[in-house]
């Protein structure tokens, strides 16, 4: 069979030779990476409340065990970690202050490590910092009280300031070039709270000593809704709710800390009220569950999406 080419033909050939080619994908660059990325604030309800989880600062630290479980054997504590999925050599840490919007007053429970780390966060809440009217401090340590001022000023500039007198009596005794910095000076717009202390209507002082002298957690209530900020009472949430016994190197008097730790996660448990852990993962909001001799820490999913 002979095939011919009629000059009709080879014209349409020829025409759709250029389309065929803008079919061809176009050399272009591979995206860029991004690299990682965490949003730097979760809000939910409580009530009439808003809460507001900030992250100001996250960081690995190695030799965790050197942290928690300081009189544990090796390998109990690698078997706890392992049995939970985590690296027995690093620690992710979290820090996480919490801000709370009443609908009349802004209040902001403890600072992060530095002035940069809470406003960051803050602005991308939506807020600016000189909108903060209250500013909380559970305790004295410098991860909690290290974002209120900045080179003599102060961080939040329109806030009165709420903590425990016994926890400002101890630090003021104590030399704390920190607390002398930053806390100290704002002692005239201060205002000092004991067990049942209120802040505001619906928010209640909890006395948790232990991490420090006069450690306080706070509960939270509006509209038949509650939440626990406890603050540093656990500090992970593996080593410290499934082991509260261990021994935890931050913890000032660590019989009082594990004791208080038994305490307030029991009340968690059986209640079944959420809890805000300023060192539990980001976004720090979850449940508790007793568990063996200890207890088990459940991330809230969709729970607190819920409310309101």
């Amino acid at each position: 069979m002979t095939t011919r080419l009629t000059r009709r033909a080879a014209l349409a050939a020829t025409a759709a030779l250029p389309f065929v080619g803008a079919l061809a994908p176009a050399a272009r660059a591979a995206a860029p990476m991004q690299g990682r990325g965490r949003p730097p604030f979760n809000r939910f309800k409580l009530g009439a409340f808003e809460v507001t989880t900030l992250l100001a600062a996250t960081r690995a630290v190695p030799e965790p065990h050197k942290i928690f479980g300081l009189s544990t054997p090796n390998d109990a504590f690698e078997a706890a970690s392992r049995a939970a999925f985590l690296p027995t050599d690093v620690a992710q840490f979290f820090f996480t202050p919490t801000l709370v919007n009443t609908g009349k007053e802004l209040i902001l429970f403890d600072t992060g490590l530095d002035p940069a780390g809470i406003t960051t966060a803050l602005e991308a809440a939506g807020y600016a910092p000189d909108q903060v009217d209250v500013v909380v401090i559970t305790h004295m340590h410098g991860d909690h009280i290290g974002g209120l001022a900045d080179g003599g000023f102060a961080t939040f500039a329109n806030a009165r300031y709420v903590t425990g007198r016994h926890e400002y009596d101890h630090w003021a005794a104590a030399g704390n070039p920190l607390f002398d910095t930053n806390m100290k000076p704002l002692a005239e717009k201060t205002e000092f709270l004991g067990e049942g202390g209120a802040v505001v209507p619906g928010i209640t002082a909890l006395s948790a000593p232990g991490h420090t002298p006069g450690h306080m957690g706070y509960h939270l209530e509006s509209g038949g809704r509650r939440l626990l900020l406890i603050a540093d009472t656990a500090n992970h949430y593996v080593w410290s709710l499934a082991h509260p016994d261990w021994e935890v190197k931050f913890d000032m008097d660590k019989p009082a800390a594990a004791a208080t730790r038994r305490k307030m996660l029991g009340m968690l448990a059986a209640d079944r009220v959420p809890f805000i852990g300023y060192h539990m993962p980001f976004p720090a909001v979850g449940f508790v569950e007793a568990r063996g001799q200890g207890f088990h820490y459940v991330p809230a999913s969709y729970q607190m999406m819920l409310e309101g």
